[in-house]
This record gives structure tokens, C-alpha cells and sequence, in this order.
């Protein structure tokens, strides 16, 4: 090997190895690559590049315990690079899309705050790092690069109003129900909802009512005021229409798709210039991808009903 190697000059040598890299990097990111299992979180892919995650602890009404938040990170954390997944689907099984946090983890937690043994700021610092974690878990939904359609069923309280607050889309059924419960149980909400939620609705008044008195809002009123943006009759309606348009998102380019989600979540919390400024950065480089040529030749060419292949990413 390192007589055939002598033969090259250096550009040849260096042309030699970035292609050997590229061909196992290919291989790599499209073969060794699979689904990985949980304990409360089943994972499919109905569709190609289309994942669909799905709550697993129906006879806990969902229930969110210690193990069950970790793999909600775990998961979508593995998604973000699983070259197979354009676009998520996360639902529930059973009746419950979830019913926040389990309230014997709960008790754990205030074991800690009311630790008598231990001093008070060494208690904070201990419980910061708990609500830090648990926050951690929920914002991989939103630097996950894929769009996650959110389809809710039945009630959706506490923890489980952070974690659709996380997601790109909200889709629900006509028996959905969402409840901003932490101020019944005298704290207030620490994983996201009162700092996505107004954003999303976009009513502070609203949104304010909700959480300071903890009522539920059912599933006309989400739609009319934009925390969902589609009703459905029933769960499997609700599962199927969610997939559908997931699948017609994965058809897409999924630099486009990509771009576009990374593009949005900064133009939330920027001013308009500085996200203009972003996404010229962005397209400097991503206009010269192969996928915009190929995009662009179909579109131009009406008479053809083609489907375009994009490249894994």
C-alpha cells in the first residue's frame, strides 16, 4: 500500500483518501443506521423518510415518569441525524396524549426541596440541574432539524402542553383537551409552555388565563386561536391525516426543509434584520446544492409528472 501510494503526488493522494472517506461515510450513514427501541416510546416508519413516534404508556394515561423523559431526548436526539427520517410524526397510544409529569417521580423531586439535611442554595443548584434536564429533553423537538407534526388526542396537560409546544405543526381530534396544570399543584410551569405558547397563539390575554387558572381548552377553541391549525373526527383520522401530509413533506428537498425549520425558530427570537441577514448566509452556500436544480427542472417542465430524488442528508 504505501509503494502504490509513493506513485501518487499530492493532490492525487489527497483526491485518493477524500474519496475513500466519501464512500465510507455514504455507506455508514445509509446502512448502519436503524431504529433504535425504548421502553416507553415505540418508533415505525410507515412511509419512506417518514418516522413515526409514538407514546408508549397508555395505562398511565401517558404519564410522564423520570425513564419516559430521558427517552423523549434520546429519541429525537437520534432523529436529528438518522439520514432516513425527513419529517416525524409523534402521537400517543390510548386515550391520553399525555398527562404530564408522573406524580411519584413529582414526590421524588421534592424530596429534594425539602431536604432539611442538605443546605438551601446546594438544594437550588440540584434542583436547577433537574428542571434543566427536563427542559433539555423537550427543546430536542425544536433543534431537531426535521419538521415533527404533533398529533394530540384526549387530554394533553402539563407536560405534555410543553412537550406539543416543542413541535413545528399541532394537530388534534375533536375530544382533545389542553390544560396549563402546574399552578394546581403550586409551582409554576418550568419546561417551556410559558415560553413557546404565546408565541404560537400569539393572545397573551389568552394565554395568561389559561395558566393562571389552569382551565382546560378544548379542541374549537385550540383551532380558533392557532395552538392547532387542523381538527379531526377521530384518533385514526387524526394519525393518518398527520402522516399524510408528513409524507408530502418528505418529498421535499430536505436542505430546503431543513433550512427552512432552522430559519424559522431564528427568526422568532431575532429582529427582521438580523434574520435576513441569517438567511442570506444560509443561501449563499445552500443555493448551490444539486437539490435546487433539480427541483427547479421539474418545476419548469409542467408537461412531466415526475417525482424528484433528493440525496440523503
Amino acid at each position: 500500500l504505501l509503494f502504490t501510494l509513493n506513485k501518487f503526488d499530492d493532490m492525487n493522494l489527497r483526491t485518493l483518501v477524500s474519496t475513500i472517506f466519501s464512500t465510507v461515510h455514504r455507506s455508514l450513514s445509509s446502512n448502519a443506521q436503524s431504529l433504535p427501541g425504548f421502553n416507553y416510546i415505540l418508533l415505525s416508519q410507515p412511509q419512506e423518510h417518514v418516522v413515526h413516534v409514538t407514546l408508549n404508556r397508555p395505562e398511565k394515561m401517558n404519564a410522564l415518569n423520570e425513564l419516559f423523559w430521558s427517552e423523549i431526548g434520546e429519541c429525537f436526539q437520534y432523529l436529528s441525524t438518522y439520514g432516513k427520517c425527513r419529517a416525524i410524526v409523534l402521537s400517543a397510544n390510548g386515550r391520553t396524549f399525555c398527562s404530564g409529569i408522573d406524580f411519584n417521580d413529582l414526590a421524588k423531586f421534592a424530596s429534594v426541596a425539602y431536604n432539611a439535611d442538605a443546605d438551601v442554595a446546594r438544594r437550588a443548584f440540584q434542583l436547577r440541574s433537574i428542571i434543566q434536564k427536563f427542559q433539555n429533553s423537550f427543546t430536542t423537538l425544536e433543534k431537531c432539524p426535521k419538521p415533527i407534526i404533533a398529533a394530540i388526542n384526549g387530554n394533553c396537560i402539563g407536560a405534555g402542553v410543553d412537550l406539543i409546544c416543542a413541535a413545528d405543526i399541532r394537530y388534534c381530534s375533536d375530544d382533545a383537551s389542553f390544560q396549563i396544570r402546574e399552578v394546581d399543584i403550586g409551582m409554576a410551569a418550568d419546561v417551556g409552555t410559558l415560553q413557546r405558547l404565546p408565541k404560537i397563539v400569539g393572545n397573551h390575554s389568552l394565554m395568561r388565563e389559561l395558566a393562571f387558572t389552569a382551565r382546560s381548552m378544548f379542541a374549537e377553541e385550540a383551532l380558533e386561536f392557532g395552538l392547532v391549525n387542523r381538527k379531526f373526527s377521530s384518533h385514526s383520522e387524526l394519525v393518518e391525516g398527520s402522516l399524510r401530509i408528513a409524507a408530502k413533506i418528505a418529498t421535499k428537498s430536505p436542505v430546503a426543509v431543513q433550512g427552512t425549520k432552522l430559519e424559522l425558530n431564528y427568526a422568532r427570537d431575532h429582529s427582521v434584520d438580523e434574520s435576513l441577514h441569517s438567511i442570506a448566509n444560509w443561501n449563499m452556500c445552500m443555493l448551490q446544492s444539486e437539490d435546487v436544480m433539480k427541483a427547479a427542472s421539474v418545476a419548469t417542465n409542467r408537461e412531466k409528472d415526475e417525482a424528484v430524488t433528493f440525496d440523503t442528508l
